[in-house]
């Protein structure tokens, strides 16, 4: 396992989730107006379909369920964007977190698993 993976795995361990691989060549949701610097950082995964990870990340306290609020974006980018979320990108379906400075909040949610 790389240290990216096991940083990961690591997290899971301690929220005792399972752990679901997030690679860099499938597809996170991030918001048109993701700034790494406005907080909290929020992220949820739903099931994975094709080529995504089922992640979706959005900054600061608003949340919308437009059809354009998220935009597709390999997680590779957030290697340079926003490498402080990227050990939680392990979390499977159904995790959350939320972050800021001195803050982690990490849970599960069960309806994030049904997206009919």
């Amino acid at each position: 396992m790389n240290s990216i993976a096991e940083a990961q795995n690591e997290v899971c361990q301690k929220f005792g989730a399972d752990f679901l691989r997030c690679d860099d060549w499938l597809k996170v949701g991030i918001s048109r107006n993701f700034d790494p610097h406005r907080y909290p950082i929020n992220g949820l995964r739903h099931p994975p379909e094709g080529d995504t990870t089922g992640w979706y990340i959005w900054s600061g306290d608003r949340f919308s369920q437009d059809d354009d609020f998220f935009v597709p974006s390999h997680a590779a980018h957030l290697r340079d964007s926003c490498p402080m979320i990227l050990k939680y990108l392990g979390l499977a379906p159904g995790w959350r977190f939320l972050l800021a400075p001195g803050w982690e909040d990490v849970w599960f949610d069960a309806s994030l698993l049904n997206i009919d």
